[in-house]
């Protein structure tokens, strides 16, 4: 249509053009005439004054056109699409002009709004999407960066990838070192939070210019899960085994030991000797007793597999706190143990399950009390708030010897502890109830210092 008017108005516009320039040379033919064969002076005035009208006409007429042309192209150089190009008055070639570059500009402006349509929708896309997205430049501008990257770094705006070495300089430095298609992990702390960063590198050209696109992702929580998934079959696969094979044994110890009860009084005894009847005797209740015991052991690890479904309730902190204060209150009347708990806001809840809560704090107090016992001035502090994220955090912190930096990431294996008349299940549960929870938990500790245990919810 848009190819129709135009064609239309340059056939209208050449043939203004012929016919006027057509009209001026037969003026001037006529003008000629005029003067050399007549004496007609009030015509050859008026015919005079129509020639220099007509080619006023025909200046005017092609300015006008450049106008109009040099119009709509600056409305298209500087996207001004205000601009109107509705009926001129001035002819029938001029509204197709006109209306050319109308449906010319109405259909920039659908373009246009399409384009941004998409660019808003991708946008929407990014900042929701639940990976950290940032663009930088090979200087360390930074060309976009996404909602869920300035919530895992922190960071409120971020105009350079250098201004992140303030976190990391290791970091930053990874980042810089990363090639298109590479792929690396990175851990950290952040603060109040272990990090592990899982960070995928691609690189594109935008505008001319080389620019790196990072995806980064914390997986502490999934590699945490994935390990105690792997414990946990572990332990099924090894009580199991144990079990089916120490039962027999307890259960004929037992028995053995009753019949040896019973020979004992009778005549039949007297055929055996008495202190060698004692010694199997013994030695029976020997294998009955640590059969027992490691019964009671291999339940005792049972329990990381056999962890009921949390109640979740909402309740207030403060509630928590002072039951396990109360629990552990003698403990730390015993041994001369200051004890602090304090909660920001004092009316600050928490959705979850308050027994299995209430055992977590229990353990990590009994740690605690422990880390304690052999200080001077032993302290023992649990504090509740809200962290910069708007989640809730609970801080178990004492100033007992410190847990090596070398084995923090170890205690919360099972079978592993720090005493040695410890079982190495209490952290182990601790981090399996905090995961049922959707929560984590993590250790900040510095060899013969403060001690800091952070529930994360």
């Amino acid at each position: 249509m848009a190819f129709s008017w135009k064609f239309s108005f340059y056939k209208r516009f050449r043939f203004q053009i012929i016919y006027r320039i057509i009209l001026l040379v037969l003026l001037l033919f006529l003008f000629t005439y005029l003067i050399f064969q007549t004496r007609l002076y009030a015509t050859i005035f008026i015919v005079g004054l129509l020639i220099i009208y007509l080619v006023y006409s025909i200046f005017k007429f092609t300015e006008r056109t450049n106008q109009e042309l040099s119009r709509f192209f600056d409305a298209v150089k500087y996207e001004d699409y205000s601009q109107s190009f509705g009926k001129s008055g001035l002819g029938g070639s001029f509204n197709d002009l006109h209306k050319a570059f109308a449906e010319v500009i109405q259909k920039i402006q659908a373009t246009r709004s399409e384009k941004e349509e998409q660019y808003h929708y991708l946008q929407n896309v990014i900042q929701h999407i639940g990976i950290g997205l940032i663009a930088f430049h090979p200087q360390g501008e930074v060309e976009f960066i996404n909602s869920a990257a300035k919530k895992l770094l922190r960071v409120n705006q971020l105009k350079s990838i250098r201004s992140l070495s303030n976190i990391n300089p290791v970091f930053v430095e990874k980042l810089f070192q990363l090639k298109s298609g590479d792929k690396t992990l990175i851990k950290f702390q952040e603060k109040d939070e272990l990090l592990h960063l899982v960070i995928h590198a691609t690189m594109f050209r935008l505008k001319g210019d080389l620019v790196t696109l990072i995806s980064i992702q914390n997986i502490r929580g999934e590699l945490e899960e994935k390990e105690m998934e792997a414990w946990q079959k572990l332990i099924r696969v090894l009580t199991h085994e144990i079990m089916n094979s120490i039962t027999p044994i307890s259960s004929l110890a037992s028995t053995t030991n009753d019949m040896l009860d019973v020979k004992h009084g009778s005549a039949q005894s007297a055929e055996v000797e008495p202190d060698t009847l004692e010694d199997v005797r013994n030695a029976v209740k020997t294998i009955h007793r640590r059969s027992e015991g490691l019964l009671k052991f291999v339940e005792s690890y049972r329990s990381l597999t056999r962890l009921p479904k949390p109640d979740f309730q909402i309740f207030e902190i403060q509630e928590l706190f002072d039951r396990v204060e109360q629990l552990m209150q003698s403990k730390l009347n015993e041994k001369k143990i200051a004890f602090k708990a304090e909660v920001y806001p004092s009316s600050l809840e928490l959705t979850a399950d308050p027994e299995l809560m209430e055992q977590v704090l229990l353990n990590l107090m009994l740690n605690a009390v422990r880390a304690v016992e052999k200080t001077a001035e032993g302290r023992i502090e649990m504090v509740a708030y809200l962290n910069e994220r708007g989640r809730v955090l609970i801080q178990v912190t004492d100033n007992g010897f410190g847990i090596p930096e070398d084995i923090q990431d170890t205690i919360f294996t099972p079978f592993f502890s720090t005493d040695k008349n410890g079982s190495g299940i209490g952290l182990s549960l601790c981090r399996q109830i905090m995961r049922l929870h959707g929560g984590t938990i993590s250790v900040q500790s510095v060899t013969n210092g403060k001690t800091n245990f952070i529930l994360r919810f």
